[in-house]
């Protein structure tokens, strides 16, 4: 029998609306929903092609144990939970808390619990070697507002709905459907703001999809930072600030006004290739337009500085008067009673502060418990106390997205206990001693958390799982659970914890994401405060009255920035020592030999590196290939659809590429997430993007330094941003052995 199942995507941030047709318990199909209040009938192609995911014959849908001769076997999810609390307590009793360690990709935050319940796990642990992909990503949006508002968890948003003038820094929405922002049809949304009247401007060094559609302003790589603080020069040089206000908002304007005195346009100019009139003419346009804002996002976030880039995005908006006012960039409001108060006591963990712990190898800050992925591979080479010796890999495949993918690769096969929880066999788990089945979204229920403050309209959406899990697929934070009773003895707090969860489960009441998520539903905006609102949200009431969702208020609220400010004068801080500090690495790194510039790029059918395995996304013979200005490779002798070698001073590529003139010139764009090798068991994801150099495309992440002195320092964020390389024609003449990501001692 065929039945309709309203439910929602949670690949990306938008979570648009998806209608799934189940038949025998059996995901058929997937289509959006035309009813969902925000995306209205609009879904991506990554999200209409979710389906043969879930039924991808190369899922892994048992537990898988390594076999003498590198391969895998399947045993019962017995056997392999108690052959891996045994080795769990064996490293602990070893090595005790700092040789055990965790990895989670980006699905993992898209699933509720999957992240509170390893949240939880590692905190009470008490280990450093936490990671995530958020230092390959978006950490340095949370150590900046640590230093800005004293609470590392306020992230402003522009107010789509009502903004007439939008500056968008480093970002693609129309590919990205928005990124820590969440708002579905966002090309709709931008549109829209031209329809009134007003103006988009990209700033990028690529002609994105976004800036196709919009006013573009081409800039060269990792120079955000100069062009902000031009921006603020012009602002308080020309008398356009309303300093009396800021004041009130703010604490180190004074300092502030010393700094950006240095910066005019006139002396950016060259550096960042941004005419300066042009300069001026933006940060008038700011100040004086009633409701503008400024938004960066990947690009600003990747260069050598992101965390001051990323901190002077906000400063820009709270100078031009558009911090937290309609129209400007403003704050999602999940309307928690004593939210304040909650994020102080958090800050109370040394896992939640900016730097409450520092890792062994580099000693770079934690962000919100998570250490630098980039030094992951050295803390288990590196031998001493703390050195890492178990690893659980959840939702991640690290060796592709993280720099130095060999280095981490060859540390792998040396830990004592690798375990991985995935829905496929990758690169990185072809080193685990045990791959895990995890079910995929549309086996489990949820309401996603983390995005609740995100979005543009304030929205909330429950599902139920449409279909019962594949195979013996488990969902993450069962899995986490019988971690906690393996070493409940070893840990007094994950002992209690687990007593507990044992305790509940005999009443019939045990703690899950579901009883979690409907906590925060009933006492935040729009819920039923336990009875005391008539009418008004729970859980089960969203996911059986309201399956499509329900928008709990037309807008964002203006004058949230006092309430989730946490220095004690309630100001924002505009000279925190550590932001300054970092205007010290703003001198250009030159290379003659390496003139080119590299940046990233976010594909329309891809999601890092995990959706190259479905047919419907690999349609049209999907190339992975390079994207280069006509000019560059006219210079070099280069043509259409050429092989060519990718060099920086820290690895090389070889892979194809594509000449155009959306590229600013001295400027290379290389997709992220390729670089399939066959050791992962997917099948089409291996065979995909086939060159005469082999199939499975190339890791870009292989031109990234994972040297910590190269890492940035205030969010230990990976450099893949502006990165010195230079392009040639491949020598086919030459034995280059792995062509899709071999090592290199230099550049000479």
């Amino acid at each position: 029998m065929r039945e309709e199942k309203v439910t929602y995507c949670r690949i990306c941030e938008p979570l648009c609306g998806m209608i799934a047709t189940v038949e025998d318990d059996r995901l058929i199909e997937l289509r959006p929903d035309k009813q969902h209040p925000l995306s209205k009938g609009f879904a991506c192609p990554k999200g209409i092609a979710f389906a043969e995911i879930v039924n991808d014959p190369d899922r892994v849908l048992h537990p898988l144990r390594k076999t003498a001769d590198g391969g895998f076997e399947q045993i019962s999810w017995e056997t392999a939970l108690t052959e891996i609390r045994a080795k769990l307590r064996a490293v602990y009793d070893r090595h005790g808390k700092s040789g055990i360690g965790w990895y989670f990709g980006n699905p993992a935050t898209f699933s509720t619990g999957h992240t509170m319940w390893t949240a939880t796990f590692t905190t009470l642990l008490g280990t450093p070697h936490v990671y995530s992909a958020g230092s390959q990503d978006v950490n340095n949006r949370f150590a900046a507002s640590h230093f800005l508002y004293g609470n590392p968890v306020a992230a402003p948003i522009p107010d789509i709905n009502r903004v007439d003038y939008l500056v968008i820094m480093g970002a693609n929405p129309i590919v990205s459907h928005g990124s820590v922002m969440s708002s579905p049809r966002i090309r709709d949304g931008l549109k829209a703001i031209e329809a009134r009247g007003g103006r988009v401007v990209v700033v990028d060094p690529r002609r994105t999809e976004t800036a196709r559609e919009f006013e573009w302003l081409p800039i060269v790589p990792d120079t955000d930072t100069l062009l902000l603080l031009a921006l603020l020069h012009v602002m308080f040089d020309e008398g356009l600030a309303d300093e009396h206000r800021i004041t009130k908002q703010a604490s180190g304007i004074e300092t502030l006004k010393r700094v950006v005195a240095r910066f005019a346009p006139e002396d950016v100019a060259d550096r960042t290739d941004v005419p300066a009139e042009t300069i001026r003419d933006m940060a008038r346009t700011l100040v004086t337009t009633e409701r503008a804002a400024i938004y960066g996002r990947i690009g600003t976030s990747l260069g050598r500085t992101g965390t001051l880039t990323t901190a002077l995005l906000d400063i820009v908006n709270l100078v031009a008067g558009n911090l937290d006012t309609v129209g400007g960039s403003m704050f999602g409001d999940l309307g928690v009673p004593g939210e304040r108060l909650g994020i102080s006591a958090l800050q109370r963990f040394p896992g939640f502060t900016w730097a409450g712990r520092r890792s062994r190898v580099g000693d770079l800050p934690q962000v919100l418990g998570t250490a630098p992925a980039s030094v992951m591979a050295k803390e288990m080479t590196t031998p001493g106390t703390g050195q890492l010796r178990a690893l659980f890999v959840s939702a991640g495949n690290p060796v592709l997205s993280v720099p130095n993918g060999a280095e981490l690769s060859s540390a792998l096969d040396g830990l004592d206990l690798m375990v991985s929880l995935d829905i496929y066999r990758n690169e990185t788990n072809a080193h685990a001693d045990y791959i895990l089945p995890a079910t995929t979204m549309y086996e489990r229920g949820d309401f996603l958390l983390p995005f609740q403050m995100l979005f543009t309209t304030p929205f909330r959406q429950a599902t139920d799982p449409v279909i019962s899990p594949r195979g013996e697929a488990r969902e993450e934070w069962t899995v986490v659970t019988e971690l906690m009773g393996a070493i409940g003895r070893r840990s007094p707090l994950i002992g209690a914890l687990h007593a507990l969860d044992v305790a509940s489960a005999k009443l019939g009441a045990r703690w899950t994401p579901e009883r979690l998520s409907d906590l925060v539903v009933r006492i935040s905006q729009g819920g039923n405060r336990f009875g005391l609102r008539r009418g008004g949200l729970t859980y089960r009431r969203l996911v059986e009255e309201n399956p499509h969702g329900v928008i709990v208020a037309d807008h964002l609220t203006p004058g949230r920035l006092r309430k989730l400010i946490t220095h004690r004068d309630r100001r924002v801080c505009l000279d925190a020592p550590e932001i300054l500090a970092e205007l010290d690495r703003l001198e250009p790194v030159e290379d003659p030999r390496l003139p080119l510039r590299l940046i990233g790029l976010r594909e329309i059918r891809s999601e890092n590196s995990w959706q190259h395995n479905a047919p419907l996304l690999l349609r049209g013979g999907r190339r992975h290939a390079a994207r280069m200005h006509p000019d560059d490779a006219r210079q070099r002798g280069i043509g259409e659809g050429d092989l060519v070698t990718v060099r920086s001073a820290y690895g090389q590529i070889e892979l194809p590429v594509t000449i155009t003139d959306e590229m600013k010139a001295g400027v290379v764009a290389i997709p992220h997430g390729w670089g399939h090798n066959g050791s992962g068991g997917w099948t089409r994801a291996n065979a995909a993007a086939a060159t005469d150099l082999g199939s499975g495309g190339a890791n870009v992440n292989a031109l990234i330094s994972s040297d910590p002195e190269d890492l940035e320092r205030l969010a230990g964020m990976a450099n893949m941003t502006g990165v010195p390389i230079e392009v040639s024609l491949l020598d086919t003449g030459a034995d280059t052995g792995d062509r899709s990501e071999s090592a290199a001692s230099g550049v000479g």
